[in-house]
Parts: structure tokens; sequence; C-alpha cells
């Protein structure tokens, strides 16, 4: 799983071939906490099929709230350059994680 930051988010998300899957977190978000090592196991097993990065939101509170970031933990899937998919707060669970990334393999 790729870390990216405002430096790289371009290049790696918007810019990238085919879907890539963001994990959107904070530092100190216990749900985000709770679904990182699910969230790692996806990446682990569907990594060969889809691109995955992480983005910690606060160190790029600008960029998150450019991609109408407002609340956490957020799973959103990016193709040609935008948002195709987004899972928000609640919504964000190991089953609906893995059901939008079996959506984009």
């Amino acid at each position: 799983m790729l870390e990216v930051d405002k430096n790289t988010f371009q290049t790696e998300v918007l810019e990238a071939d085919g879907y890539v899957f963001v994990d959107f977190f904070g530092d100190g978000c216990v749900p985000c906490a709770a679904l990182m090592p699910k969230v790692h196991e996806f990446a682990d097993t569907y990594g060969d099929k889809l691109n995955f990065t992480s983005l910690t939101t606060t160190k790029a509170r600008r960029l998150a709230i450019g991609q109408k970031i407002l609340g956490l933990p957020v799973m959103a899937s990016y193709k040609d350059g935008g948002k195709v998919d987004e899972l928000v707060e609640d919504d964000c669970t190991p089953e609906t994680i893995e059901a939008m990334i079996k959506k984009y393999i």
C-alpha cells in the first residue's frame, strides 16, 4: 500500500492508469485505526489487480478538503483523474470496503 501526500497525490492517484483505491485517514481517528489492518489485508489480497494508496488527512488538510473529504474514515476509488466511488464514516465496514474493491478489479 503506497502512502501518498500532497506532493504525490496528483501523479499516483489522479494521473494513474486504471482504478486507484484511496484510504483517507487521520491521526487519532479511532475508526480509521480499527479499519487499517483490514484495508492492508485487502491491499495484500487484491493489490495485483488494483492500486492501493493511503493519505493522512491531518498532514494534507487542504488536499483532503479539495477532494471533499469532510469526515473520516473515507474510502474512495478514482479513475482518470476523478472520484468514481466513495464510502464515508459509518458506511466504511470491512464488508462494504471489500464490495467496493471488487467492483473495480
